[in-house]
């Protein structure tokens, strides 16, 4: 008989092996899917993995993987704060939008202004945008006890819907001859995320991506919140005890994670995506949720794991041209590497045991 007992504390080794093997089983379920597709599962997994690093056109690749990560990294660490906490914002991608939406517009409202003062202003209209979308699940947590998965879930698709009709209105590129989409800002200087070192892929965001990192590393290993919300999710009952006010931190953890998955999308909207557009959202709240856990919840962990997501957002585009596959594969390998980190999450909190059960 096989069964699973639970182990006196978590394994360390398993702890920290579980996403490099989460990543192999990946490769090799993906080789599989791949194979039934009728495509050279070595191929593809080269063309992820290999090509947008070492080969042909990697220069080019290199500098669109901080593009792709910047994001990633940022709603990551963001999310990764209240995942500690137990405090669980499933919808980040509803403020990334919402924080496009606001950083966009407070920019367009002084177009064609060419101050110095437009980008910052946009930046805290995003940051603001999304840190608002973020604040409904949680008063409605603190407040009336509802679920703050399901809200925050929900109100993607209210934001999903903003955007439709920001897009086709509000936002609307009045020279645009009738068409969906506010103007492009990559082409007003004084809103325009542009790249800080020609050809790199470093824009402001990704720099923010870099100072999030460095920040929520002090304050989970050096502050006094750090400690509170590593108590809060290691042990609620201690928090308790420690006097430790839930409502305060489900406000500050909701709160920094919208703020941020915001910024990330005010950072996308004025850099590569350009513009208030039906399809601007990509997936990245989503994507984000895979990236924290990936990282372990550690903004390190985040880091490499931002990066490495990118590279299959990369990869995968390049194996859709290159050889045809459909976008839908591409999005199950990725969603591939979550459900084998849960997998196999398990053995860090339990061992196999073999052989039969003693009856007394």
């Amino acid at each position: 008989m096989v069964r699973l007992e639970q182990r006196p504390s978590p394994s360390a080794f398993w702890t920290y092996a579980t996403p490099i093997l989460a990543v192999l089983a990946t490769m090799v379920a993906g080789g599989v899917l791949f194979a039934l597709l009728g495509t050279n599962p070595v191929a593809v997994i080269r063309t992820i993995f290999w090509d947008p690093l070492f080969g042909e056109f990697a220069f080019y690749y290199r500098g669109q993987l901080l593009v792709k990560a910047g994001p990633l990294i940022l709603i990551a660490i963001g999310l990764s704060m209240g995942f500690r906490a137990g405090i669980w914002n499933i919808g980040a991608e509803g403020q990334y939008i919402m924080g496009a939406i606001c950083g966009a517009g407070a920019g367009l409202a002084f177009y064609p202004s060419e101050s110095f003062l437009i980008f910052p202003v946009m930046i805290i209209a995003g940051a603001l945008g999304g840190w608002a979308w973020s604040m409904i699940p949680a008063i409605l947590k603190t407040r009336f006890g509802t679920n703050e998965i399901l809200v925050s879930l929900m109100l993607v698709y209210v934001a999903e819907n903003i955007l439709a009709s920001v897009s086709s209105g509000l936002l609307r590129n009045p020279e645009g001859q009738g068409f969906p989409g506010s103007r492009n800002l990559r082409n007003w200087d004084a809103a325009a995320n542009t790249e800080i070192i020609t050809g790199s892929g470093m824009h402001w965001g990704v720099v923010a991506a870099f100072i999030a990192v460095i920040l929520a590393y002090i304050t989970l290993s050096r502050h006094m919140l750090g400690f509170q919300i590593r108590l809060t999710g290691e042990s609620p009952r201690a928090a308790r005890f420690a006097s430790v006010n839930p409502t305060a931190l489900i406000l500050i953890c909701m709160g920094l994670s919208g703020a941020l998955a915001g910024l990330a999308g005010l950072f996308e909207v004025a850099g590569p995506a350009g513009q208030i557009s039906i399809d601007f959202n990509s997936g990245y709240g989503f994507t984000a949720i895979i990236v924290a856990f990936l990282g372990r919840l550690n903004p390190i962990g985040i880091l490499l794991a931002g990066l490495l997501l990118a590279l299959t957002y990369i990869g995968g585009e390049a194996a859709q041209s290159n050889l045809g596959l459909p976008s839908a594969a591409i999005q199950l390998f990725q969603g591939m590497l979550l459900f084998f980190l849960l997998a196999m999450d398990v053995f860090a909190n339990f061992r196999l045991r073999f052989g039969r059960v003693g009856v007394s």
